[in-house]
């Protein structure tokens, strides 16, 4: 027989996808900020150098790197705290980071007019306004 996931279930199963999801992509981005931070630090620099952001890449390189570390760091723990407890809301307000960060990072890509990154992005924020809308279900 094969089982059959129910609706709760099968929306917390979501949950735990997403915000896994999440928590990999942003504490990897934010990690490799850390760790190499003299590389990206060059590449924003570059990537902004014709750009109203050129003057202020430090400040926005730390801003961002936190934003995305918090927003992973939340999604981890929301992803844990959904499977031991159902509990959602670090979930949710990892997700809601999630998408504050993909907001920042695609106004960069348009300020700098790279375009082709900007669209790269949207999909990365289809999937968490889907997360926030799942995680506000409770």
């Amino acid at each position: 027989m094969i089982a059959i996931v129910r609706a709760p279930e099968a929306t917390y199963l979501m949950q735990i996808l997403a915000s896994a999801f999440l928590a990999i992509l942003f504490l990897q981005s934010g990690i490799d900020k850390v760790v190499d931070r003299r590389g990206n630090f060059e590449w924003l620099k570059g990537h902004f150098a014709k750009s109203p952001l050129a003057g202020i890449v430090p400040a926005l390189l730390i801003c961002i790197t936190i934003l995305e570390l918090t927003a992973g760091a939340l999604s981890a723990i929301g992803c844990l705290l959904v499977i031991l407890l159902k509990d959602t809301r670090v979930g949710l307000y990892g997700a809601i980071l999630s998408a504050a960060a993909i907001t920042a990072l695609f106004f960069g890509q348009r300020i700098a007019k790279d375009y082709a990154g900007a669209a790269v992005l949207v999909p990365y924020f289809l999937l968490t306004l889907f997360a926030i809308y799942l995680f506000a279900q409770g």
